[in-house]
């Protein structure tokens, strides 16, 4: 596991600034890209049982993926990859996948493992830190992790106070709690329905009526608004012109997909979305991401060396390696705030990187791919989009939030 976790600020601001500092859009920009420099993702918001299912991975694959919330890069080892690296400009989100990677080899076990991340509110957590882990954590994620907040405690405490109301991700979950109970609506409610029906009748009754508020209209039309998920205004664009330009509406129909087109007992997200945590479980049923199913844990332990956690880009990343080294590229939501000549420089890069048979995934705020129009041809006809594939993928991601899920595959 790489040392490398220093701040990245430069090339996060590379990344998103695309305005002039003094502009609105460009202010904008750059508040997001302050805020964007501590944790954001307690839970990554994208489906790893989709990924793993379009990427169909092998045992000598090598994969290369943002590491977000590192649910997804510990996940992917059920899957018995050769090497798998995770590379992100957050250098929190680089400091929370080493943590979930140390803690699943000198954790105890499961029940310390799932206590820590699982449930994430216990202080047994901190005395576990203390034990096991935090001596074998690299100096900079260490160091991450010990450092003191405004109130003076020292970060590793999220584990021990909830984590999953920490980050941004968590205090907009919050925030959106605390704005439907103005209008006396309780979206932990849902929870409490016992079929898919019973979600649909309370999606209808209680939450679709709130986009229809003055205040929510108002509020949801600004791009800060969207900070929280981790949207900078270039994918705020390009989310509402999903929608004709109404947010609202794009925000109603992802909420209508969370909350109605799975059951509960599936859907993880649902749960995190509208109770904050996960569903009380044994590990072993009840919905949970792959990694911290029970059944899972000792693979995890075993296979955690073979992932690397680097605080850089994908772009940066790939043009150290040699041609032909990789098999699978995980780009999450990335692209979506990118520039054309950022789009070329990545693409050009995986394709160079590109082993016979790889295959790349992706999603996006709008439903179509991005690509088309903008990666130059002599690019994008090495690959092959595979399209029905992509809205089968789209339609069962249970994140519910992306317009669109994207596979493609080396041409």
């Amino acid at each position: 596991m790489s040392a490398k976790s220093a701040p990245n600020t430069k090339l996060l601001a590379s990344a998103v600034h695309q305005n002039k500092r003094l502009s609105a859009n460009g202010m904008s920009e750059r508040l997001f890209t302050w805020l964007f420099k501590g944790l954001v993702y307690p839970q990554i918001w994208e489906d790893p049982e989709i990924d793993m299912k379009a990427l169909a991975i092998r045992p000598d694959d090598r994969i290369v993926a943002i590491a977000s919330g590192g649910c997804n890069i510990l996940s992917y080892l059920t899957a018995d990859p050769a090497r798998v690296t995770a590379v992100d400009l957050n250098h929190a989100h680089v400091a929370l996948t080493r943590l979930k990677l140390a803690a699943a080899r000198e954790l105890p076990g499961y029940d310390a493992f799932y206590r820590f991340f699982g449930k994430a509110d216990e202080k047994a957590n901190l005395a576990a830190y203390e034990r096991f882990v935090k001596g074998q954590l690299d100096d900079e994620s260490r160091s991450y992790w010990e450092k003191r907040g405004l109130a003076g405690r020292r970060r590793i405490t999220m584990f021990s106070r909830d984590l999953y109301h920490h980050g941004l991700l968590g205090w907009f979950i919050g925030a959106a709690h605390r704005v439907a109970r103005l209008y006396g609506i309780n979206p932990g409610d849902l929870l409490a329905a016992r079929s898919v029906e019973e979600q649909r009748t309370f999606f209808d009754t209680a939450l679709a009526p709130l986009f229809d508020k003055r205040l929510i209209r108002w509020a949801t039309s600004q791009h800060a608004s969207l900070f929280g998920l981790g949207i900078p205004p270039a994918q705020y664009e390009a989310l509402a012109a999903s929608g004709g330009g109404d947010m609202s509406l794009v925000l109603r129909q992802r909420l209508e997909k969370l909350a109605c087109d799975f059951p509960l007992s599936e859907n993880y997200f649902a749960w995190q979305a509208f109770g904050r945590g996960y569903a009380e479980t044994d590990g072993e049923s009840g919905p949970l991401p792959p990694y911290l199913q029970a059944r899972h844990f000792q693979t995890i332990r075993e296979r955690a060396g073979r992932v690397d956690v680097l605080n850089e880009s994908f772009t940066d990343f790939l043009a150290t390696q040699p041609d032909d080294s990789q098999d699978c590229y995980v780009l999450l939501d990335a692209q979506d705030w990118m520039t054309d000549t950022q789009l070329n420089e990545l693409w050009a890069e995986i394709t160079r990187t590109a082993r016979p048979g790889a295959r790349v995934v992706f999603r996006t705020a709008a439903e179509p791919s991005l690509l088309p129009g903008r990666v130059t041809p002599e690019i994008l006809d090495r690959w092959n989009y595979r399209e029905a594939e992509s809205l089968e993928m789209s339609r069962a991601d249970r994140s519910a939030i992306y317009g669109g899920f994207h596979l493609y595959t080396l041409a």
